[in-house]
């Protein structure tokens, strides 16, 4: 919501400088996004005249300008490619030293092509006033040159922007905006009362309403005679000041109202309207060509507006072009109503519309300024475009439901453990409109017609709580007791913020993507069973509940690559969906890598970044699985994975082949297809519900946190297996000659080829032994080498390499 300093002081008498009123704004529950104060950024711009231009010495399209700045000094010299750069041209100077906002630079004593330059004359663009930068700007003769530019111009109208929240439906105007800062001690409001305009005929035109649900009031009034043409200058300020294009009187008029009084109209071409009126649902295949050029196809779910020639407005969120306003408008009807909130939000979304009327008919407007709004426009319409106005009709509710909350005086301490006296309780509400009935211990409060928001005695603590300030409400501890605090995460929850940390050190970017997916990826996943489809999909490619994270992340990382960002490394921590049941709904970690995306870096670079392979999948999905507690040393790699990896470049990740924990690898050419991605894209997917929890109970073994004073020993070996021999058969073979001394044990080196008979291979590993009572003796040492080359010999058949 935008608004003017000027505009809000029409409503609200004070004295406040601009930045008091920002902050009250804010603490009120009104918060500023933003102030924007053309005067203050354009502040070092003057107005000068160019005393001459000349050609540049070595440029066609430069000139030599001499410029008088209005200070009595000598004149400025100014290199300017402006085609329109002349003797005599008035125009904004901006001296060395100029932040220039069009361009984001800070101006500089230049040289351009051999010709200092001590400033620079600027087109609208660069100043930021408008798009015109065909040339520099062309002020009138009799500009007062030396004036700074923006007082001439009359930019000194800071403009404020504010983040409404969607219960305040009454600040989407600046009337109700000045209320608030009223009842702050900010100034006084300015309300006056709105007379009503006797009509001089009966209106010709009929209202019909078929369904009061969805159009609970609404008034019209046609004013005949009236002359349509520009809005005069201070309404196309209000406009433009704001954002809003000027159109015609009438057009600008319902901008005005739905801006400056929360209350959207509507003005129809009476000479184009056929017949009377009738407020309807669409018939399935009606079309219209609204305001905006488009043309919407209808359904009986959107409420329209008809003639007898057809639909002529969408109820609530915009006209037709047929019926709209222009120059040779001479009789206008205008329209003030009250719709379903709910219907309009429903329309707006489904046709994809989004107007200034919409975003406050979804809100829920003031039902009991339906008829006050319809007679403050006609007022509008007759001081602007004169006219003489037919009589109201007025069919349905003009008024909204009476609503009085009984209210205990102690709610306020209650709730907010502050003190509000009785009588600044009842100056607080009576300046937002409520009205206060009693002395206590419990009042009655009369809600007013524009806040649909308060129903309860919450809702009016809210009130007084936001005006007095929230900043006023004591910070208070919670009471802890003798007991302490029990943990507030789950498990889970737990296993979910290591895994992010976990996958966000070893370089990847977290993304979020549907829960939905298309039927086709769901079934290449292992999904698309019926009881995982969407009854009412919004939007036929995510019909689907996913049984994996991978089709999101696959379809993000080709997302990037076609737009030029080809290295990334993604991924995502969230629930995927094997089945129906509860126990089949599942949280997982999965990532993607494409390009130059390794775990040694992203993008290419000198310092040895490379392609990213099934090794960094591997481990991305063991970082994550240590990270969120899994027992390491029980964890098993199997060749081979999911039947959409790669086959020779995947594998499998489990505690035994009853609890698979995870797959990881490269993508297959298949799967790529049909996710519509480029490859190679290397992928993994762990899932953190099947990580066995830790173990309640102290175990004999030591911490393997805990720091030994002694130091390791290491010692390589190296066997001749079977060519069917796992590696991992050897490391926990080698593993289990002796729990207590061996702390690692790596490969290092798979050997097949020269030397090793067929069939046979070469697997050389690292045990590094920590001692933790003693140092070690030769003699043990070669001990522990014995029981390790008897365990690998007796699990594996592995013979030592001499």
């Amino acid at each position: 919501m935008k608004f003017t300093l000027s505009w809000l002081k029409q409503h609200l008498d004070t004295d406040a400088p601009l930045e008091a009123l920002a902050d009250k704004l804010t603490m009120i529950g009104l918060e500023v996004e933003n102030i924007e104060d053309k005067a203050k950024a354009l502040a070092p711009f003057t107005i000068a005249r160019v005393i001459s231009a000349e050609q540049h010495p070595n440029a066609d399209r430069l000139r030599v300008c001499m410029v008088d700045t209005g200070d009595g000094a000598a004149p400025v010299q100014v290199v300017c490619g402006a085609p329109n750069a002349r003797a005599g041209l008035v125009s904004v100077f901006s001296p060395p030293g100029t932040f220039i906002p069009g361009k984001n630079i800070t101006l500089g004593v230049g040289t351009i092509r051999g010709v200092e330059s001590r400033g620079m004359l600027c087109s609208a663009a660069e100043l930021q006033i408008s798009e015109d930068h065909a040339g520099i700007m062309e002020l009138p003769a009799d500009a007062p040159v030396g004036k700074p530019y923006a007082a001439w111009a009359g930019f000194g109208d800071p403009v404020l922007e504010i983040n409404l929240t969607p219960n305040r439906q009454d600040c989407t105007g600046v009337h109700g905006i000045a209320r608030d800062l009223s009842a702050a001690d900010m100034g006084k409001f300015i309300d006056p009362a709105i007379k009503p305009i006797k009509g001089e005929f009966p209106c010709p035109v009929q209202v019909t309403v078929e369904d009061a649900s969805l159009c609970p009031g609404f008034a019209l009034r046609l004013v005949r005679g009236v002359k349509n043409g520009p809005s005069p200058e201070w309404l196309q300020k209000r406009l433009t000041s704001i954002g809003l294009r000027p159109i015609n009187a009438l057009v600008d008029i319902t901008n005005f109202m739905t801006y400056d009084r929360a209350r959207p109209l509507h003005v129809f071409d009476a000479a184009k309207v056929k017949g009377n009126l009738t407020v309807r649902r669409a018939r399935d295949g009606e079309t219209l060509l609204a305001l905006d050029g488009r043309t919407y196809t209808l359904d009986s779910g959107v409420c329209v507006i008809t003639d007898d020639h057809g639909v002529e407005s969408l109820a609530g969120i915009m006209g037709g072009e047929a019926s709209g306003c222009d120059e040779a408008t001479s009789d206008v009807l205008i329209e003030s109503a009250l719709w379903n909130e709910i219907n309009i939000a429903q329309t707006g979304r489904k046709l994809g519309i989004n107007s200034d009327a919409r975003y406050r008919f979804e809100r829920g407007v003031d039902p009991a300024f339906m008829v006050p709004g319809l007679e403050m426009a006609t007022k509008l319409v007759m001081d602007l475009c004169g006219g003489s106005p037919s009589e109201n009709i007025v069919v349905g509710n003009a008024f909204g439901e009476d609503r009085v909350i009984d209210f205990p005086l102690h709610e306020v301490k209650r709730l907010a453990a502050i003190d509000v006296p009785l009588v600044e309780m009842k100056r607080i509400l009576g300046h937002l409109g409520f009205m206060l009935a009693g002395s206590g211990p419990t009042v009655k409060v009369a809600v007013p017609s524009w806040r649909s928001d308060v129903h309860g005695k919450a809702d009016i603590v809210e009130e007084i709580v936001r005006i007095v300030g929230v900043d006023k409400v004591p910070m208070t501890p919670f009471e802890r007791g003798d007991n302490p605090r029990k943990p507030i995460l789950t498990q889970i929850q737990l296993r979910t913020r290591r895994a992010k940390r976990a996958l966000a050190v070893r370089g990847m970017v977290e993304a979020v993507t549907w829960s939905f997916i298309a039927k086709t990826s769901a079934e290449l996943f292992g999904g698309g069973q019926a009881e995982l489809t969407l009854a009412n999909p919004i939007a036929s490619d995510l019909s689907n509940m996913r049984p994996s994270l991978l089709p999101g992340l696959v379809a993000a990382a080709q997302g990037n690559a076609d737009r030029g960002f080809s290295d990334i490394a993604l991924f995502e921590v969230g629930q995927i969906f094997k089945g129906d049941r509860p126990e089949d709904q599942l949280v997982a970690a999965a990532g993607v890598r494409h390009g130059f995306a390794s775990s040694k870096g992203i993008g290419r670079h000198w310092s040895g970044s490379a392609m990213a392979d099934a090794l960094d999948a591997k481990g991305d999905a063991l970082a994550v699985l240590a990270a969120a507690g899994a027992p390491v040393q029980a964890l098993q790699i199997v060749p081979g994975g999911a039947s959409w990896l790669h086959p020779g470049r995947s594998g499998t990740i489990q505690i035994g082949p009853q609890n698979v924990l995870g797959v990881f690898g490269e993508l297959h050419p298949r799967a790529l297809q049909q996710l519509g991605a480029d490859g190679p894209l290397i992928a993994f997917e762990v899932i953190l519900d099947r990580i066995p929890d830790a173990r309640a109970k102290p175990t004999r073994a030591k911490p393997m946190l805990e720091l030994s004073p002694f130091q390791p020993v290491s010692r390589d070996f190296a066997f001749i297996v079977d060519g069917s021999v796992k590696a991992g058969d050897i490391v926990r073979a080698a593993q289990g000659a002796d729990r207590k001394l061996i702390a690692d044990v790596a490969v290092f080196d798979v050997y097949e080829g020269k030397g090793i008979d067929a069939g046979k291979k070469s697997i050389a590993i690292a045990v590094t032994l920590q001692p933790r009572e003693k140092t070690l003796t030769d003699q043990e040492i070669e001990a522990v080498a014995a029981k390790i080359v008897a365990e690998v010999a007796k699990k594996t058949g592995g013979v030592l390499r001499g």
